[in-house]
């Protein structure tokens, strides 16, 4: 699962305003170099990342997005 919070911290890093579901960062923000990877793998480190405080969850029209957590003046 490192690979996955690395890439996924490294592309919040890059552009600290990206905002996306499970499945468009499974998608489009982590290389799995040609093999096909459950979203549930994403969706596991995604939960770990916001337990850390990194990101954060946000609901949208009913649809659940991540993003960078930049604190609560975000909020």
């Amino acid at each position: 699962m490192s690979h996955i919070l690395a890439a996924i911290l490294e592309y919040v890093r890059i552009r600290p305003n990206a905002c996306d579901t499970t499945e468009g960062i499974h998608n489009w923000w982590i290389d799995w170099k040609g093999e096909i990877e459950s979203t549930i793998l994403t969706q596991r480190a995604l939960e770990h990342l916001e337990a850390n405080g990194d990101m954060q969850r946000v609901t949208l029209g009913g649809r659940t997005l991540w993003r960078l957590n930049k604190g609560d003046s975000e909020h």
